[in-house]
């Protein structure tokens, strides 16, 4: 080959040297950390693929390629160099839980509830595997090559793989064949609980047995040993079980178990890799087993081993020196803080013993000595304040008293909840919003109450929230919650709608129905006698009438008389003058 070139492939090797240490870490966030082993630090961060929890990461035989799945049913390949998304699609209906890579790469398994094999060229599914009825936690191809070895191999056809679920007992093996036709598992595994580890060997030569080592739930490990020849009916059983145990020397004469969390075979594929012990300071141990037997106990004293220190119990109480120069700041809730008093220094301690003739204080004295507001402590009606509902609070939470929780949390005044939110320590926010999430989820009468502290919670403690990095987790079930509620609202409120204007209008033809009928008959009917007395009335009334009319037409006639009169003397110049006006006039 020419130099170039050359110099090109010894640059690729060094990239695929520096490859080899990192280790790949799915997040709760959706995003995945690529940590460096030798540097002892993290190297990338790839982020923009997943808006939900990442389940599992695979790296392809081409080291720069990671394919990821999430709970947000996609599938992601990431281009690890330039750390962006390479492709991405949609996986299955449900959350996609695991992968794994066939042997030579180009194919790729995914599994929700169903199983499905992929062709990563294209992306489309090129087969489909159902008889799980969980979620399938673990998937691993148990060969290389097919079995068969008279027809051509074209990479995949005529492998097995293997498949556990969560909850599920039966580890399943699948053969990957030309026709669509068989889609259920060609065998089982039995174990005694839901496995939580699964190692196996592959089987590279037709002769050549798969052993699987499964570490299950209640910490015991089964070892398999079996030739993939086809179908088996049967769930096939462990050759080998492995339990740990303490050798019960000391104190207690009974042994305990020990937990086995992992086991992994060696490069041998005879010796075997075990973990057991605490999840915070496990143990690993290689192990040569004899198989022959089918029932092995390994004594471990892991007493010994473990360093965990615990801190002995304190038995006596000490109480401190004060000075009368130091002051004091007692932690806590406004209003709880008390100042220490310090004794006078120019006074001399009182002895407790009495001297004789001296009479016994009484217990009113001793109180006022204490310095104790009694109307300070006493309140209006026997209800706590709202300092004491944040200390009841936070104890409540503290010790999840479900009685002192519920006095604090029934409350219905407005003023109450906000002054106890804002009162309480901040440490206590996040066991709050746990507990409000509880209680939210049960009673509707008990969910309105709630409802108000939640809001108290959110506005006055907002800005501390923001600053938690795992906020979305710790408030998934809160917003899951909410959400699944309100998706029902609008339905809910058409309904009452039409609930509302059915009952109006039964309501308004019953009151039209109930209204009586008028009755039109008259109550009181008046009928005189005869037609004469008619008469004799009527003639009564007239004379009446003509009598008034008569005074009426004199005092008329009277007036106009007098009127004439005046007329005429003033015509005539004899009006009433004066005699002086007389003479004059002569």
């Amino acid at each position: 080959q020419d130099g170039p070139q050359r110099k090109k492939r010894k640059s690729e090797g060094a990239e695929v040297d520096k490859q080899l240490d990192i280790l790949a870490i799915g997040t709760a966030v959706g995003s995945i950390l690529l940590y460096s082993t030798v540097k002892g630090e993290l190297q990338s961060k790839l982020d923009g693929g997943h808006d939900s929890r990442v389940n599992c990461v695979r790296w392809h035989q081409d080291n720069c390629c990671l394919y990821s799945c999430s709970d947000d049913k996609h599938i992601v390949e990431w281009n690890t160099q330039t750390c962006k998304v390479k492709c991405k699609w949609k996986g299955d209906n449900s959350s996609v839980t695991c992968l794994c890579i066939s042997p030579d790469g180009k194919m790729l398994l995914s599994a929700g509830r169903t199983i499905k094999l992929w062709d990563l060229e294209t992306k489309e599914v090129y087969r489909h595997f159902t008889g799980h009825a969980t979620s399938v936690s673990s998937l691993m191809f148990t060969t290389v090559k097919p079995m068969n070895e008279s027809k051509p191999f074209d990479g995949i056809t005529g492998l097995y793989f293997l498949s556990g679920a969560i909850h599920d007992r039966l580890l399943s093996v699948w053969q990957i064949r030309s026709d669509r036709k068989e889609k259920n598992a060609v065998m089982s595994f039995t174990v005694t609980d839901e496995p939580t580890f699964v190692d196996l060997t592959v089987s590279e030569v037709k002769e050549e047995p798969v052993k699987l080592a499964v570490v299950c739930r209640d910490g015991q490990l089964h070892l398999f040993e079996h030739i993939l020849n086809g179908y088996c009916k049967k769930p096939l059983t462990s050759n080998c079980t492995v339990q740990i145990a303490t050798p019960g020397n000391d104190g207690d004469s009974t042994p305990k178990p020990v937990p086995i969390l992992a086991a992994a075979f060696c490069t041998d594929k005879q010796s075997l890799l075990l973990v057991y012990g605490n999840i915070l300071q496990p143990i690993i141990e290689k192990v040569s087993l004899n198989t022959s037997e089918s029932h092995i106990c390994l004594v471990r004293d892991i007493q010994k081993v473990l360093s965990l220190k615990t801190d002995a119990a304190l038995k006596k109480v000490k109480t401190p020196v004060v000075n009368s120069d130091t002051k004091v700041l007692v932690p806590g809730i406004p209003g709880h803080s008390t100042a220490v008093k310090t004794p006078a220094s120019g006074k001399e301690k009182k002895k407790n013993k009495r001297k004789p003739g001296e009479t016994e204080e009484s217990i009113e004295e001793r109180l006022g000595a204490l310095d104790i507001d009694v109307s300070k402590v006493k309140t209006p009606g026997g209800l706590p304040q709202t300092d004491s509902f944040a200390v009841l609070l936070v104890q409540g939470l503290e010790s999840n008293d479900a009685e002192i929780l519920n006095k604090v949390l029934n409350t219905r005044k407005e003023t109450i909840v906000k002054n106890t939110v804002a009162r309480m320590p901040i440490h206590a926010v996040i066991p709050l919003l746990h507990e409000l999430t509880k209680r939210l989820q049960g009673n509707p009468y008990s969910a309105s109450l709630m409802v108000r502290w939640l809001k108290s919670v959110f506005t006055l403690h907002a800005s501390y929230l923001s600053t938690l990095p795992d906020l979305i987790p710790q408030l998934g079930m809160l917003y899951q919650l909410m959400e699944s509620r309100v998706k029902t609202l609008q339905k809910l409120s058409r309904l009452h709608g039409r609930l509302f204007i059915l009952v109006t209008q039964v309501a308004a033809s019953q009151t039209v129905q109930d209204v009586p009928e008028v009755n039109q008959t008259a109550k009181l009917v008046y009928e005189d006698d005869s037609s004469e007395e008619e008469g004799s009335d009527d003639e009564m009334i007239a004379d009446k009438d003509s009598d008034e009319n008569w005074d009426e037409d004199e005092e008329k006639e009277e007036q106009s008389d007098e009127q004439d009169m005046t007329v005429e003397k003033e015509i005539n110049g004899d009006s009433d003058l004066e005699p002086e006006n007389e003479s004059e006039e002569e």
